[in-house]
């Protein structure tokens, strides 16, 4: 695998405490490591599917849409088809 430089700006405060807890040798696995927990594809996708399943699971808007269902319609007349081209 290639790999490039990336030049960041960061808090004095947050490189110090890099400087202090990971040696030299090994801050840029440890950056790399961080950088592919946090753009994971499989984060984004499990946040996708919690929500999913929250509001698959949530009663109250359930109902809320069952109610909405039943109105679907309520005064509306059935469009008639158009009348056939000559």
């Amino acid at each position: 695998m290639s790999t490039r430089q990336l030049q960041v700006r960061l808090p004095d405060d947050l490189i110090r405490r890099l400087r202090e807890r990971i040696s030299a040798r090994q801050r840029s696995a440890f950056v790399q490591r961080l950088l592919e927990q946090a753009l994971s594809p499989a984060v984004d996708d499990d946040k996708l599917y919690e929500a999913a399943v929250l509001v698959e699971h949530d009663e109250a808007l359930n109902a809320d849409m069952a109610a909405w269902d039943a109105l679907a319609g309520d005064g509306i007349a059935e469009a008639a088809p158009p009348p056939p081209r000559p």
